[in-house]
This record gives C-alpha cells, sequence and structure tokens, in this order.
C-alpha cells in the first residue's frame, strides 16, 4: 500500500479541535450535536466529558482508542500507513452467501466490434478475482472486469440484452451517450430495476464519436466499485477524423479499498458508507487488474492512442506517462476544436480523455498518478529497439485544428455571451456539526487523498446529505425540476461554495446532453470540446452551455457515488 500524505497525530489533533469548537458552540448537552454526540460515543466518555478536555488530552485518548475500534466501530488501522479506514464489518460484500470457490474466475476483457442493427447479451455476473494477491468474490459484466469493450460505429443503434445474474437489483446506465431516454438506465425515472434473473432490454443509439461507458445505476457505490463497468467506443463517421497511430489501447483507471489484511472493506447495507469525502481506495488498479502489474509492449517509434477513463468512487487522478510526449485529442464527446501538448491530463470520476503518445526512445516508461500530494506507479510501457514497422511521428508532431468540430460548435457561438439560465449551488448538510471541516488541501481546489479518514469513517448517511441547490427556487435534489424545450440553447452556472461546512471537489454530470464548459472561474475556455461531466473544483464556478436536443426526463448528479447516493442529485425535463 502506498503511504498516506497525512500525519495522523495532526489529524487527530485538528479532529479534536474542531469537535471541541463544536462543543463550545453547543452551549448545552441537550444541545449538542449529532456529530458530537457520535464522537463522545465513540471515545465511550460523556459530552461534558469530552468538552472538558484539552486538544491534547483528545488526541491522547484517541491514538490509545485505536486498538479497538475495529471491534467495535467497523474501523481498521492500515499497519503500513497508520491510518485509520472506515466499513462495517457486519455490512454487505458481494457472493457472501456462495462459496468462493464455487465462483466461475474471471475472464479477460474482450474486445467486440460491432455494426448497425446488432445484438448481444451484457449480463452482470459474480465472479472470483485476485486483488493484490488474494481471491475475492467480485462483480462483472459477462465475468469480465471490464466488461466487455464494444466498437461501434457513429450513427449506429444496437441492442444489449442483460439478465441480472448477481446478488442485488441493478440496471445499465450508457454514460454520456444521446441515446432514447427510455434506455438510460435509471431506476425509477426511465425503468424498474433489473430483479436477480431479470431480464431488460436496451436500444442504444450512438449520434456522437468518443469514448463512452457502461455502468449499473443502483448502488453504484458497491456494484461500480466491485467491477461493473466497461466501455464503448464509437468511431467517427469522418474517416479522417484522427491522425494514424500504430496502436490503440484501453486505460480504466480505479482504486479500491483494502483493509490491512489484503481483503475489501465492506460497503454499507442500507447507504453508503465513507458519506464526507467518499470512499478513496488505497490500492490502484488499472483495468480492474493491480496497476503495477500493468505493463505494454511497443516498438520504437511508437504512437499510442489511449482511452482513457476514471471509474473510481472518488479519486481523481493526474496522469503522465513518464516523459514520454502527450498529445491530447480528445474528452467524453468526441475531438477538441485543435489538438495540444500537455504534460498530463486530470482525469476526475466518470470523465474519459483520448490523448495521443509518442514512444521515441527505447527504454521503459512509468505510468503515473502525481498528485501535489503523492505519486504512484501505474504500471510501465516498455520500448523495443526493433523500429515499428510504420512511423507516424512526422503525423504526431502536427497539432491538427478540426474544421468539421469547428463548424459543429460555430451554431453555439452567438449563444456564449447571453444570460444565465439556471444556476446551482453544491453544498452539504452535517448534523450538528455546520462548522468548517475543511483540512490539508491544495491550492487547486481538489482533495486529492482522504484528509479526514476517521471522520469519514464515522459518518453516517443519517448525518450527512449533500445538496445541488437551484439559487432561484432554494431548493435542492429532487425538490426541483429544470424544464427546458427541444433545442434550447441554455446556459448552467455551477457555483462550488467553498463556505460550505466541507467543500470539497463534485464532478457533475448531466444524462442525455452534451455541453461546452465556457468558462471557470470566469476565464474563458480557448480549446472546446463536448462534455458530459465537468469538475468543478472548490470554491470554483463553471459556466456550461448546453445543446438541450434530447428529450426526456434527466438525472444529473455528483458521481463520486457516495455523493450521489446521499442526496446530490437532481431532475430536469427537455420536452417538445
Amino acid at each position: 500500500m502506498h503511504s498516506h500524505p497525512y500525519d495522523m497525530k495532526k489529524i487527530l489533533l485538528s479532529l479534536s479541535v474542531l469537535t471541541l469548537s463544536a462543543c463550545a458552540q453547543s452551549g448545552t448537552p441537550s444541545d449538542a450535536g449529532t456529530g458530537e454526540i457520535r464522537m463522545a460515543e465513540m471515545m465511550g466518555i460523556s459530552v461534558e466529558e469530552l468538552r472538558s478536555q484539552t486538544p491534547e488530552e483528545h488526541m491522547q485518548m484517541m491514538l490509545k482508542k485505536n486498538g479497538t475500534m475495529n471491534q467495535e466501530h467497523g474501523m481498521m488501522m492500515d499497519e503500513e500507513d497508520g491510518m485509520m479506514m472506515g466499513g462495517d464489518e457486519s455490512g454487505f460484500l458481494p457472493g457472501e452467501q456462495v462459496r468462493l470457490e464455487s465462483l466461475p474466475k474471471r475472464k479477460t476483457t474482450e474486445h467486440i466490434t460491432m455494426s448497425d442493427g446488432d445484438t448481444m447479451e451484457l449480463n452482470p455476473t459474480l465472479i472470483r478475482s485476485t486483488v493484490n494477491g488474494r481471491e475475492v468474490a467480485m462483480y462483472g459484466y459477462n465475468g469480465q472486469i471490464p466488461g466487455p469493450t464494444i466498437k461501434v460505429p457513429q450513427g449506429a443503434t444496437i441492442t444489449l440484452i442483460t439478465t441480472n445474474k448477481i446478488d442485488m437489483n441493478t440496471t445499465v446506465h450508457s454514460h454520456g451517450i444521446r441515446l432514447e431516454n427510455a434506455n438510460d438506465g435509471v431506476p425509477g425515472v426511465t425503468q424498474e430495476t433489473i430483479l436477480p434473473n431479470g431480464t431488460f432490454r436496451y436500444e442504444i443509439r450512438f449520434p456522437d464519436e468518443g469514448v463512452y461507458w457502461y455502468h449499473p445505476h443502483v448502488r453504484e457505490d458497491i456494484q461500480q466499485d466491485m467491477g461493473l463497468y466497461g466501455n464503448y467506443i464509437v468511431t467517427p463517421a469522418n474517416e479522417d477524423a484522427y491522425a494514424p497511430v500504430n496502436k490503440e489501447e484501453v486505460l480504466v483507471l480505479d482504486d479500491i479499498l483494502l483493509n490491512s489484511e489484503g481483503a475489501p472493506v465492506a460497503y454499507g447495507k442500507e447507504n453508503a458508507n465513507f458519506p464526507l469525502m467518499g470512499r478513496f481506495g488505497n490500492f490502484m488498479l488499472i483495468n480492474g487488474q493491480s496497476a503495477k502489474n500493468y505493463s505494454l509492449q511497443v516498438q520504437q517509434g511508437s504512437v499510442v492512442r489511449f482511452y482513457i477513463t476514471n471509474v473510481a468512487s472518488t479519486r481523481t487522478f493526474r496522469m503522465n506517462f513518464g516523459g514520454a510526449q502527450m498529445k491530447l485529442v480528445g474528452s467524453d464527446v468526441g475531438r477538441y476544436e485543435k489538438e495540444q501538448w500537455v504534460k498530463d491530463i486530470t482525469i476526475a470520476p466518470s470523465e474519459r480523455y483520448i490523448v495521443d503518445v509518442l514512444f521515441d526512445n527505447p527504454g521503459t516508461y512509468s505510468l503515473s498518478h502525481i498528485s501535489p500530494l503523492a505519486t504512484y506507479n501505474l504500471g510501465t510501457v516498455s520500448v523495443d529497439e526493433t523500429p515499428a514497422a510504420f512511423m507516424y511521428m512526422e503525423e504526431f508532431g502536427v497539432l491538427r485544428s478540426h474544421s468539421d468540430v469547428i463548424a459543429d460548435m460555430d451554431e453555439y457561438r452567438p449563444f456564449f455571451d447571453k444570460a444565465v439560465d439556471k444556476t446551482l449551488r453544491l453544498d452539504i448538510e452535517m448534523g450538528g456539526m455546520n462548522h468548517s471541516m475543511m483540512m490539508e488541501h491544495t491550492n487547486d481546489g481538489i482533495e486529492w487523498e482522504d484528509s479526514m479518514p476517521q471522520m469519514n469513517a464515522m459518518m453516517t448517511g443519517d448525518q450527512v446529505k449533500w445538496k445541488l441547490v437551484d439559487e432561484q427556487s432554494g431548493k435542492e435534489n429532487m425538490d426541483f425540476l429544470w424544464k427546458f424545450k427541444t433545442g434550447d440553447i441554455a446556459k448552467v452556472r455551477i457555483i462550488n461554495d467553498k463556505n460550505s461546512p466541507h467543500p470539497m471537489q463534485h464532478p457533475i454530470h448531466f444524462h442525455g446532453q452534451r455541453f461546452l464548459v465556457l468558462s471557470m472561474d470566469g476565464v474563458p475556455n480557448n480549446n472546446l470540446v463536448w462534455k458530459d461531466t465537468v469538475l468543478v473544483p472548490t470554491g470554483s464556478t463553471a459556466d456550461l452551455l448546453f445543446d438541450m436536443s434530447n428529450p426526456g426526463n434527466w438525472m444529473f448528479h455528483c458521481h463520486i457515488a457516495e455523493h450521489l447516493t446521499n442526496g446530490m442529485m437532481g431532475m430536469f425535463q427537455v420536452s417538445d
């Protein structure tokens, strides 16, 4: 496991100060907040005793208590980094009612090319997979993690027949695709959940090029985290859309939270645990396997196109290829207006990026996630001395402008300066602890690690409510409905409130439509790409321009799975 970038005593002392601050504001025990009461209960003392402690005394008691918290509260001390990790040991893990040995072993991910009108089965199943040398029960589409990579031409429609073979109700959501509303896979909105052994038929149309993915929309904090995800690659109708490359490679970034014995930390049975920060994993995965085992072999001078998807519950990755030259080509819904050189990419949960990478010298290149706080190895690319059969270095050296993409966006440019139609504020309610809990953050407004592991572990869904607030009405989450007409070009402003009790970044995803990120914090975006998810850092304001062309009732939400499960979702309607 990677060492945690935060000092244990510093965090405990900070938690003590926060708790005592809350106590001082509460007045009497009868006015004690829920968080304060829970902290006292965990420590085995009264609220009065908690309030009488100095921060140093509180810290010493917390350190002493660490040895027994595992049994009493389902919290675990990681032996390598000394951090507390949450998880109700009486909670839920896949396949608890079956013998592990009876489950089929995980299969290698298939790459399937489909044409317009084709049909295939896409079934969530229970499987046996190996994580960090230990066999565990997980989920996989068609027995695979990731599920099959499905390659289709732009404009095609395919049929997916899904039979639920796992121990939970489920659905399949085709993320980012402007499909017909009835096939969006949202329970209670577009369909009922698929019961175990039940079947649902999805008709998926692909009007846009790009890289997309599919996953459940039922308890994503469990099902997605335990292996239910896979990619669609939609090839452009324009055959000259991309420069030639030697190889295409799909990279799915993920992490998983393991306890000190190497087993997955249990999930909450009724609600997602880790509701405050989300579930940060401590073991990195590439394509569903240990990242340290990922290795790609190429020849000298090769240009590789990587389709990169972040399926992690919470973690934002900042990724590079060990000094190899990177060219940013596309994102969620197709290509950028113009290609650009980049040193790394920052990719939030549910986002996708397309990058071309030149490996011009023999040797080993390390794939890395490098944040301001820590560096993680995500695998290697080995380049041998044999020259590639076809050399595309000259084509790689040209930064293309995509005239067809620019022409598509030209229709929307007259609306870039229009008035804001809707304003959304990102906020949180915390029972009894509505004081600032922001700790150890970087200037980019991103929580790269779980900076409050104990607090995150002990909080429950009853105490944490993440909120999407409609500024016009003051209503929040599912209590308001935005209404648009088909063909509307709408400007939406998203404000990530830095003064909320616990501000942190949020990747906000809108179903069924595409949008342009016009600006962030008032700075215009000079290289546009169609998106379906936007990362809004702490304290930032994003202005988005929507092409509301796809009728239906659609969801939007934070794509940190634990935030979604704890309320951070809303609805909008596009009607004729």
